[in-house]
């Protein structure tokens, strides 16, 4: 009876000490490699709190808005009750001796300035707050990326803490500032009150001015008459002068010759007939003179009554454009402190406008001034040309008077012409008195031409002095025009202003903050965390790729110990003596799967979606692994474990175990479709965490697939062998 080849495979392994000890060893290789790796890497965060960490508090603190900060020792005491590491305060000399002795993974330094810093955000150059981070790098890479990671941590609660301060800061400026708009609501309708006033004092200052404007018309063209007459007058008067002097001439011409007394007499009579006519038109033209210095002087009244209602008015305008300038100014300062509150933009806005209404409301009040003094410089000349006006007109009256003296005396001189012409012994006995007469009136029409002359240079002047008053009082009407649109404007916009600082004050009042809307305006995102496939630590997330090393080398190991190829008895057939190697490798990588399942399951507790698919697929992999390493082996000996192994370090690279496949080399990224090692990671992945059955099916037939390959390659080896080697032998017996 021929023995069982795998009978006989079986007792010389159960009977050969020396074979059977490391095969159960390496029963325990999987389990030993992937669950020392899990066991070490299962929580690695969960011992945090022992990572020794050094932090220096150099924060000296700040003021802010009359509130004492101390964000270094706020943030020392959270660090402390977070529990995150091992927080051990130190001074900066112990903090850098400690990283340099490895005493401590990182250290964290808060520097003096910390909190003042934090007190600079509304400055023109904000300073941020800056935490130097130290961590040994060269001690433990690891530590540091973890330490990284808790920065951003702390940066980010530090920027909530400080955006929180500002934001109750904020909300008080508001508060304030609702209270401030009230107020300047106030003032704005104060001043909306005086804007009214100074539109309606602008209405009757338009009015007034153009009455002016009108009156100066007419001054004008009175003192363009009055030039015109006093210049006529002046004329008369000089040929008057001429002629009396002709007549003195005469006098004594008819003193020199009574002989020529007769002829003399006879010419005088005709030259007295020609004077009495001349004096009685100087006389009708000094009437006319008088008719138009009583007009003139009822215009120069009408301008003296009119010039001080003007002036009276237009320093109530001063006043009004005085108290407006004070009520901008006074509001200008009130909004000061609310200014410094808004954005810069806001501020840069409402500054402008403001300045641009102190600038015009200054304007105006230097303009009203000036008009006030003006006026009253008006009301002072048209006071000062009433009088002389008046003077005028009794000068006028003296010459009018003395003419009609001398039209009285020119009938006396017509009835001694006539009594000189009937006898010249009653000329002669005139002709002393004649004499003294024409010397006289000599003088007295010298006298007339000079103040005619005077008289008409003087209404030169004020004619063109009325010319200027009438282009400027129609230049000052046109201006009040404008002046009272502007008044109006300035009405408007106040009443405007009021109603929006009302409105802005009841929107600011509508604000109530609290230390949830802090909390809010200083961290307004949260992140909620709703993952899929949860995995719960790092033990579960590496178990695959761990799993999956551990069975690899298990195959590896047994190589080494069991042999692949080498028969327990002479083989019959390539079939049985194959047949009697699967058998040992089967029961090895069965029993490794299942003891490497139920170490990771039950001693270290992992949780799966599917364990009766995650203990099949523990198994396809062993025997799987298995295959591969005795297809290798078996070809080509020492050369195929060292091929395996190769396959083992490409399998480490490119599974995409760890990290992800897009993460790794591009000419590493070819053979992650090539090795087996990628389908046992991810079936062990559905089976553990994702419960793809799709996808943990498709992943086993692809681990099943390099299976049957390789067993059927190791099977048309061994008929090869048996073949070449025993075939002959068998043939024989």
């Amino acid at each position: 009876m021929k023995k069982s080849m795998i009978f006989a495979e079986w007792k010389q392994l159960l009977r050969t000490r020396k074979m059977l000890v490391p095969m159960i060893a390496i029963l325990f290789i999987p389990v030993l490699y992937a669950g020392m790796f899990l066991w070490a890497f299962w929580d690695p965060y969960a011992n945090m709190n022992a990572l020794p960490v050094a932090i220096v508090n150099l924060d000296e603190g700040a003021n802010f808005e009359g509130k004492q900060l101390a964000l270094g020792d706020e943030l020392v005491d959270k660090l402390m009750e977070g529990n995150n590491f091992n927080i051990q305060e130190v001074s900066k000399a112990d903090a850098e001796k400690g990283l340099k002795n490895q005493d401590y993974y990182i250290a964290i330094e808060i520097p003096e300035n910390f909190s003042q810093h934090a007190t600079t955000l509304l400055d023109e150059n904000p300073e941020k707050l800056t935490i130097v981070y130290k961590p040994n790098e060269g001690f433990n890479f690891l530590s540091a990326q973890i330490g990284e990671t808790a920065m951003d941590r702390i940066r980010a609660e530090v920027n909530e803490k400080v955006a929180s301060t500002y934001a109750e800061q904020l909300f008080d400026s508001i508060n304030e500032m609702g209270n401030g708009f009230g107020e300047a609501a106030d003032g704005a309708g104060k001043l909306h009150d005086g804007a009214s006033e100074l539109a309606k004092g602008a209405d009757d200052l338009k009015g007034y001015l153009e009455t002016l404007a009108a009156s100066t018309v007419t001054l004008k063209d009175g003192s363009d008459r009055l030039a015109k007459g006093t210049a006529d007058a002046a004329k008369g008067a000089a040929d008057l002068n001429k002629g009396i002097g002709a007549l003195s001439s005469g006098v004594a011409d008819l003193q020199n010759g009574a002989a020529q007394a007769s002829e003399g007499a006879a010419n005088m009579q005709g030259g007295i007939a020609d004077y009495t006519a001349g004096v009685q038109k100087l006389r009708d033209s000094y009437a006319q003179i008088a008719q138009k210095e009583a007009e003139f002087g009822k215009a120069v009244g009408t301008i003296k009554d009119k010039s001080a209602a003007l002036n009276g008015a237009a320093q109530k305008l001063t006043e009004g454009s005085k108290n407006v300038n004070a009520g901008i100014n006074d509001l200008s300062e009130k909004l000061a402190p609310l200014l410094a509150s808004l954005p810069e933009e806001q501020q840069a806005g409402l500054k402008a406008a403001l300045g641009q209404l102190q600038q015009g409301s200054a304007e105006l009040a230097g303009g009203m001034s000036e008009l006030s003094a003006g006026t009253a410089a008006l009301s002072d000349g048209a006071a000062q040309l009433s009088g002389a006006a008046g003077q005028l007109r009794d000068g006028h009256a003296q010459a009018f008077a003395g003419l009609d003296q001398l039209n009285g005396s020119s009938a006396a001189l017509k009835e001694g012409a006539s009594a000189l012409a009937q006898g010249n012994g009653a000329l002669a006995s005139g002709l002393g008195q004649l004499a003294e007469g024409v010397a006289q009136a000599q003088k007295g029409s010298s006298d007339l031409a000079s103040g005619l002359n005077e008289l008409n240079a003087g209404t030169g002047t004020l004619k063109e002095g009325t010319g200027t008053l009438a282009s400027k009082s129609k230049e000052l009407a046109d201006g009040s025009a404008k002046l009272t649109d502007g008044m109006k404007e300035l009405d408007e916009g106040t009443a405007t202003l009021q109603e929006k600082l009302a409105e802005a004050n009841a929107t600011a009042s509508e604000v109530n903050p609290n230390e949830k809307t802090y909390e809010m305006a200083a961290s307004p995102v949260d992140v909620e965390k709703e993952g899929i496939n949860e995995v719960p630590n790092y033990g579960t997330g590496f178990a695959p790729y761990f799993l999956s090393l551990g069975l690899f080398v298990g195959a590896l190991l047994l190589s080494i110990v069991f042999p692949l190829v080498e028969p327990a008895i002479k083989p019959t057939g390539a079939f049985g003596w194959m047949a009697s190697k699967v058998s040992v490798l089967a029961i090895v990588g069965l029993v490794q799967a299942l003891v490497a399942v139920g170490i990771i399951k039950g001693a270290l507790g992992m949780e799966t979606v599917n364990l009766p698919l995650f203990i099949l697929t523990a198994i396809i992999t062993s025997y799987t692994f298995i295959a591969i390493v005795q297809m290798l082996v078996s070809l080509f000996g020492d050369p195929g474990r060292f091929m395996a192994i190769i396959i083992l370090i490409l399998q480490l690279t490119t599974s995409a175990g760890t990290f992800p496949l897009e993460l790794i080399p591009e000419p590493l990224q070819v053979f992650n479709t090539l090795l087996p090692m990628t389908y046992s990671v991810q079936a062990f992945k559905a089976s553990i965490s994702t419960g793809d059955l799709a996808h943990l099916w498709a992943s086993n037939g692809v681990l099943i697939g390099f299976m049957a390959a390789c067993l059927a390659i190791t099977f048309g080896y061994f008929a090869l062998i048996f073949k070449k080697r025993y075939s002959q032998d068998t043939v024989e017996a």
